[in-house]
């Protein structure tokens, strides 16, 4: 059995074991063994209870298998790039697709009411199209892959801007069903705040195009509203 550990972070630790991506969630030892483990476990059914609603409405890993006994979510990988490490080497054009595509796939899963919690370029993955690799349900033979954290290319070229592609959304740790337009607006201001920290040379022009792509979504003008809200909120703490 080949196994090795690509990714540890505070909640849980990622390994990829014979070709599978194996998540499983960290004890924390400042916490009560009992809540601990309540808490572990309600967090494996929620994330893997929302994948399986997610997969049929975007591109996101799919579930090999989860067990919440054992705190863990197994998965399939693919091959990907990461967004927070490759974004900035297309070219500002391709970025700006990318970006759109990244705004229906926000405008998808709010519309059912599912909020990432976590919306950074990190839990975005580039695919390049394929047969293998197109469609939904069992056509989306999904997951991570070794680039995905190793920030590997494999030696593909830069893409071209007329290249099919397809966002992957990684992560749904935080993630959870929500009606309220303020969940849905922070989801937007987590993401506007790692495009001005990691690809702060067109960050302007990257967010504009993520609410194009956003425009699909039918709650887009309330959203919208909150989001201006949230915004404020954010600019009057930082003054302080």
């Amino acid at each position: 059995m080949s196994s090795k550990i690509i990714q540890k972070g505070a909640e849980a630790e990622i390994d990829l074991i014979d070709g599978k991506i194996v998540k499983n969630r960290i004890k924390k030892s400042y916490r009560i063994s009992e809540l601990d483990e309540k808490i572990r476990k309600l967090r494996t059914r929620s994330e893997a209870k929302i994948l399986e609603k997610a997969a049929n409405i975007i591109p996101v890993p799919k579930i090999i298998s989860s067990d919440e006994k054992s705190k863990k979510i197994v998965m399939e990988f693919i091959d990907g790039e990461k967004l927070s490490e490759h974004l900035n080497n297309f070219s500002l054009e391709k970025q700006r697709e990318i970006c759109r595509k990244v705004g229906e796939n926000i405008a998808k899963i709010h519309d059912k009411n599912i909020i990432h919690g976590d919306l950074t370029t990190s839990n975005m993955i580039y695919v390049r199209d394929s047969k293998k690799n197109s469609g939904l349900n069992n056509k989306l033979k999904t997951g991570f892959s070794v680039s995905t954290f190793s920030g590997r290319v494999g030696g593909n070229k830069r893409a071209a801007a007329s290249e099919n592609f397809q966002i992957f959304f990684i992560d749904f740790g935080l993630g959870f069903v929500s009606h309220r337009f303020e969940d849905m607006a922070v989801d937007l201001h987590l993401l506007k705040e790692a495009l001005e920290a990691k690809h702060f040379q067109h960050w302007e022009i990257l967010f504009d195009e993520v609410l194009k792509g956003y425009k699909s979504c039918a709650k887009y003008e309330k959203v919208l509203t909150q989001f201006k809200k949230v915004e404020k909120r954010g600019r009057y703490k930082e003054q302080y």
